[in-house]
């Protein structure tokens, strides 16, 4: 693995040790669309976050302020970004999107290390890290493709690769894998899996998927239909490592689906 740098892109962790914090937090776009309502949301220094919620519940406004790309003024509580208020650009965030976004006048190479070199990093040092990522995600032999030249699963594979190079000790994905068939889904899955258990990063991770949302995380934040309130917080504690088709086969993945499905049709009942 490429050396990693002290000063990982990151700011230093707050006191409490949560990397983001939600407190309070309603969102009214209009006066007659309120977006969110008082979301109370703590998440470690480490952890896999998943939100699950009907369509327009406000999951991915939650990440979008996170990241600093929605302005204030239509929020009333707190958001903190290792105990700071967000800004665009912090370099402790990777926003990873539902769409691969690769630029297609770049190779794969190239593109797995935009967002290193957006930031600034050295050309051998942002290099070294690209090509070590696209190898971890099984495209080492094809750093000198062009996207045109990919399968959609091989895109977002790169995608996959661009957002961890980064070195940013918080992921924000946003369905990163809804697009992609099954089979290929869970080949990702799997992947982001091993990849998050080496290195520890905190995500939050945005799925309409239940199974995919148990299968990885530590714990299923449940919202409910617009405006968007958590109606459960339930804790997955299935042992790791995990393969997610291994735990196809598991009575308490069953169990835990089954628990996260009852909230979900809760949240369903408030439209």
């Amino acid at each position: 693995m490429p050396q990693r740098r002290a000063n990982r892109d990151a700011a230093p962790l707050s006191p409490d040790g949560l990397a983001i914090r939600f407190d309070g937090v309603t969102v009214r776009f209009r006066p007659d669309v309120q977006a969110l309502a008082d979301i109370n949301l703590h998440i470690r220094t480490g952890e896999f976050v998943s939100i699950v919620g009907p369509s327009g519940c406000g999951k991915t406004t939650l990440l979008n302020y996170v990241a600093g790309l929605v302005p204030t003024i239509h929020l009333d509580g707190t958001v903190l970004v290792h105990g700071q208020a967000p800004v665009t650009g912090h370099r402790a965030l990777a926003y990873m999107l539902a769409r691969d976004a690769l630029c297609p006048w770049r190779t794969a190479l190239g593109n797995a290390e935009l967002g290193c070199e957006v930031r600034g990093m050295a050309k051998a040092e942002r290099r070294d890290r690209a090509a070590y990522y696209l190898d971890k995600v099984g495209l080492g032999a094809f750093a000198n493709s062009f996207p045109s030249a990919l399968s959609h699963g091989m895109r977002q594979r790169v995608a996959l690769a661009r957002t961890f190079a980064m070195d940013s000790s918080i992921l924000l994905m946003d369905e990163p894998f809804g697009a992609l068939d099954a089979q290929t889904k869970l080949q990702l899955e799997d992947l982001l899996l091993s990849l998050w258990e080496k290195e520890q990063r905190t995500i939050l991770f945005i799925t309409h998927d239940l199974s995919e949302a148990v299968s990885m995380s530590d714990r299923v934040v449940v919202m409910s239909a617009r405006p968007g309130r958590i109606i459960a917080d339930v804790p997955i504690d299935l042992a790791r490592p995990r393969s997610v088709r291994a735990l196809q086969k598991d009575p308490a993945y069953h169990q835990l689906y089954s628990q996260v499905w009852e909230k979900l049709e809760e949240g369903l009942k408030h439209e």
